[in-house]
């Protein structure tokens, strides 16, 4: 079982930032999966979130919906994605997280889905419209007997109290997003000052992670100064559905942003 648990930087020691690649499973073609997880592990991301393809993927912007519309038409599902996932699990040593939408995950069935999650290396998810309350009242037990770890996402908005909150039902690392707006949008003020300094003042247990709008080395500094780490997603994807050659292009633009 992978652990996406982050260490934070012991008193004096400047742990190196965490980075996490976002993309959609299915794209560029169906059975590109396994080569992109072993891509993502080789250029020295620090784990992986795998998205999985929905017909109304509200939180996404275009270039995420683009890709999960191709997804979907390559013939993309949760059981392929599962069988893609088990056949590389055993060269896989970083966390695996995969995120949707709660839809699907309950028309597969939720505790079947938690035990296929286990069963192929999976070590957490992120389900942006799950409810906390419906979490805490109806799926943390099953989370918790399968050793899978959930991340709650947090916006500028949200209120210290929530946080906190978000906070304390979060296992693995809490999800800050950048702005309140949708995944790779052009106006997305990547570096909230009052925000992220409020969020690093705040007794948290998880590590925070910071998504939404990074797109280069400098973009990443800027927005982990106070941050444990940051997750890139819009910008790779595209990579991936722009260019014929996108193993080599894929793989440099990891390298480009963890130098």
């Amino acid at each position: 079982m992978n652990d996406n648990n982050i260490q934070h930087p012991a008193s004096g020691f400047q742990l190196q930032k965490k980075l996490n690649i976002y993309f959609t499973a299915g794209v560029p073609q169906l059975e590109d999966t396994a080569d992109i997880v072993r891509l993502i592990q080789a250029s020295g991301a620090d784990m992986m979130e795998i998205g999985m393809p929905y017909s109304d993927p509200v939180a996404d912007g275009p270039v995420i919906q683009q890709a999960h519309e191709r997804a979907l038409q390559n013939g993309m599902t949760i059981e392929k994605l599962f069988a893609q996932l088990k056949s590389v699990k055993d060269e896989i040593t970083v966390p695996v997280i995969l995120m949707g939408y709660i839809n699907p995950v309950l028309s597969f069935g939720f505790e079947n889905f938690c035990r296929e999650c286990s069963e192929s290396g999976v070590s957490g998810l992120i389900i942006p419209d799950l409810p906390p309350i419906e979490f805490e009242k109806k799926y943390r037990d099953v989370l918790q007997q399968y050793q899978l770890n959930f991340t709650f996402l947090v916006t500028p908005e949200t209120s210290d109290e929530r946080i906190l909150y978000l906070d304390s039902l979060s296992s693995g690392f809490l999800y800050a997003v950048s702005s309140s707006s949708t995944t790779g949008n052009e106006n997305t003020v990547l570096k909230n000052e009052s925000y992220l300094s409020r969020l690093a003042a705040l007794p948290l247990k998880n590590p925070v992670m910071i998504g939404f709008g990074i797109k280069s080395r400098e973009d990443f500094e800027n927005v982990t100064e106070k941050a444990d780490g940051g997750i890139i997603g819009t910008a790779f994807v595209n990579v991936l559905l722009q260019h014929e050659d996108w193993k080599n292009k894929a793989a440099d633009f990891i390298r480009s942003i963890n130098g």
